[in-house]
């Protein structure tokens, strides 16, 4: 009799309890969408109030490598140039280290790999960029400056820096897209009389590649947007550099340079709003590109 008195009490708490989790829940998406729709509302604004107020020609924004704001002249070529140089740089540095860290953790030595290179990894994740930046101008810029021609600063020590940032990235989603892979696969492979390797050439690292390459744009992605490792190293020259060893600049470092420095509203202030638009405007498309691959990898 007290079973049957309790039952409805329970109903109506555990209801309660439902009910209080979806309106939290929906409460928590409808800010989000709302914090992120501001945060596009307010960045593309101000990135076209530079052509729309200011006037600024579009192809000479885009394509223009003068850098003269005290000449109305604001063109952002040299510092698209340098984010991409150095983001895809990083990439093909960090790339195929990731991928055989990844290897020797699932594939080579998983036992004694994941308990002593995956902390590692993991420890590399967790480094302010602030240390990566002293670091390089500490130790990398001089070694740079000793073997080849220049100052050490320029492309080659952003990439290099950047390089080691995103290696945790692309590490860790390539172990766990070979963890995830289906071990009769490799069975398979092995019971045709493939070796070891033979069997990673020719079928683990085929099918886990797509996921390879999400991880890879992620790393780009990552190195796209940072700023102050970037800013320590490459010199902020406003300029397309011929060499590799040439002082460079990107995106994020004009920004961060000269924006505490600019009047809100001013032609100068805006055409940074605009830089800051080019990279929002890269983020969605790296998204877009780590959707396709997750599609593909689904088929």
């Amino acid at each position: 009799m007290k079973a049957k008195q309790e039952t409805p009490l329970l109903f109506r708490k555990h209801r309660a309890e439902e009910w209080i989790g979806r309106i939290y829940t929906t409460f928590c998406v409808t800010l989000l969408i709302v914090v992120i729709f501001s945060i596009v509302y307010f960045v593309a604004s101000k990135g076209v109030s530079t052509f729309a107020v200011n006037g600024i020609s579009l192809s000479e924004f885009l394509f223009g490598t003068e850098w003269l704001p005290d000449n109305n002249q604001f063109g952002a070529l040299p510092f698209i140039f340098g984010s991409f140089i150095t983001s895809l740089l990083a990439a093909v540095i960090a790339s195929p280290l990731s991928v055989c860290a990844a290897l020797f953790m699932t594939e080579i030595m998983p036992s004694w790999g994941k308990k002593v290179l995956q902390p590692v990894v993991e420890l590399l994740a967790g480094i302010p960029s602030v240390v990566y930046g002293f670091i390089g101008l500490s130790v990398l810029v001089p070694f740079l400056r000793d073997i080849f021609p220049g100052q050490g600063i320029g492309v080659a020590a952003g990439s290099l820096v950047l390089s080691i940032m995103i290696l945790p990235t692309i590490t860790s989603i390539a172990t766990d897209a070979l963890g995830s892979l289906p071990r009769n696969l490799k069975e398979a492979s092995y019971g045709l009389g493939a070796t070891r390797w033979q069997t990673i050439a020719g079928v683990v690292l085929p099918t886990v590649m797509p996921s390879v390459l999400t991880g890879v744009v992620l790393g780009m992605a990552r190195a796209f947007g940072e700023a102050l490792a970037v800013q320590m190293v490459i010199g902020n020259a406003p300029h397309i550099p011929r060499s590799l060893f040439e002082s460079a600049s990107t995106l994020t470092s004009v920004i961060t340079l000269n924006m505490s420095n600019t009047v809100m509203g001013s032609a100068q202030n805006n055409a940074l709003w605009s830089m800051a638009l080019i990279l929002l405007f890269m983020t969605f498309v790296f998204v877009f590109v780590v959707r396709l691959l997750e599609r593909r990898a689904k088929i």
